[in-house]
């Protein structure tokens, strides 16, 4: 099958995010490059150019120095045989290229022995920090390999035809390695760093629903008692001095309720005290302490009846604070806004639990869902139901929530 120019061209030329090396990473290569370029130049000094002395009989000491100099040109191969190391982490196909120009230059000459360990490293940075891993795996055998092919007798002397290749490729392919270590590093610091922010935020929102339900929970326990002690103040101040009697029955009611707040209030400070203390911990209420609901409410002087139809079935304990809640929130609220109508709550159990409150109040001025309503609805709706409020059509308002029984575990 044809490889279209321009298809291979692409291969060559794509590319890999790489970061920028550090000002220690450079000054490190800079020194390791002119080390090894000054070990490079240092063997190509020719001996002769040192003093040859020896001792003739009779002690006289006579020199000789031979003046057989390089090029220039052979000095500057020599250096560029490691110097560009000082830029491998930049340029690393370039400096590979570089490098292996310098030893071919010199193959009239004697490359020196450390050419070839600055070739193998070369090598092995154009692996490890090319943007361009295809264009350097090409590069690096190909050059490699014509190389050997073409100046094996005169590349640095050691045993083997195919010493150079046998010691590249090896290198190449370490630096593979590395790139491939290096990019799942990434990889997975990147999945590390995303997971973290999903854990964060799946935290910050737990939290804020905690922080609703809470506030949703206090807004509950206030409210209805509040509302009842407000109702029983009234009432004792009404008959203070003509029925000192009923004046205090209401103040008890008043300091039941009172005592009733307190009780919960201290519940919920329970379970936001960081001490985990739980002995201080208290079931939450439920369905089967609306006998006890429907009591303080009366005891305020609001008419309840309370009929309940259908075998009762277990629920979550969610489910259970949310239904009487739903109760609770609906009785406050005809306490508040509609005076002391005749009421009736309605608990119907079956495949659904259905509670209807409902008064003959005075209309759509007795209870106006407020944020007690808007809060439970949004809690019933957790558990599949729902929540309707509004005024009846023969006057009056009504709460009705919808809720499955199928949730017990």
């Amino acid at each position: 099958m044809a490889v279209h120019p321009g298809e291979l061209l692409a291969f060559f030329r794509r590319a890999e995010p790489r970061r920028a090396p550090s000002a220690w990473a450079l000054a490190l290569d800079a020194a390791v490059a002119v080390g090894a370029a000054a070990a490079a130049v240092v063997f190509e000094v020719p001996e002769g150019t040192r003093p040859d002395r020896k001792i003739i009989p009779g002690g006289v000491i006579v020199g000789q120095a031979v003046a057989t100099h390089p090029a220039a040109t052979v000095f500057v191969a020599a250096a560029l045989t490691a110097l560009p190391l000082a830029l491998r982490r930049l340029y690393p196909i370039t400096v590979w290229l570089v490098i292996v120009a310098a030893i071919v230059a010199l193959r009239h000459g004697q490359a020196p022995p450390i050419a070839f360990a600055t070739a193998v490293f070369a090598a092995y940075s154009a692996m490890v920090h090319s943007r361009y891993r295809n264009l350097a795996v090409a590069a690096v055998l190909v050059i490699t390999l014509g190389a050997t092919a073409t100046f094996a007798d005169t590349l640095p002397r050691f045993p083997g035809r195919f010493t150079a290749l046998f010691a590249i490729v090896p290198a190449a392919a370490a630096g593979l390695g590395m790139r491939e270590l290096r990019r799942r590093l990434r990889d997975a610091a990147t999945r590390l760093r995303r997971a973290t922010e999903e854990h964060e935020a799946a935290t910050r929102r737990a939290l804020e629903a905690e922080r609703a339900r809470i506030a949703g929970e206090l807004h509950d326990v206030v409210t209805h008692n509040v509302s009842v002690m407000v109702v029983q103040a009234g009432a004792a101040r009404t008959v203070l001095a003509s029925s000192p009697a009923e004046a205090e029955q209401a103040l008890l009611a008043v300091e039941a309720g009172g005592r009733a707040a307190m009780a919960e209030l201290r519940h919920l400070l329970g379970l936001l005290s960081p001490s985990g203390d739980q002995a201080a911990l208290h079931p939450q209420p439920g369905l089967g302490e609306l006998d006890t609901l429907i009591g303080r409410v009366s005891a305020a002087g609001l008419p309840v009846q309370l009929r309940v139809s259908g075998a009762p079935r277990p629920l979550p304990a969610g489910a259970d604070l949310a239904a009487y809640r739903i109760v609770q929130e609906a009785l406050t609220n005809v306490l508040r806004h509609a005076g002391q109508p005749e009421t009736s709550v309605m608990v119907r159990w079956g495949e659904q639990l259905v509670i209807t409150v409902s008064d003959n109040g005075c209309g759509t001025d007795g209870g106006v869902p407020g944020r007690g309503l808007l809060g439970l609805r949004e809690r019933v709706s957790l558990y599949g139901g729902d929540l309707d409020a509004g005024p009846q059509p023969g006057g009056g308002w009504q709460v009705r929530a919808v809720m499955p029984t199928g949730l017990a575990t």
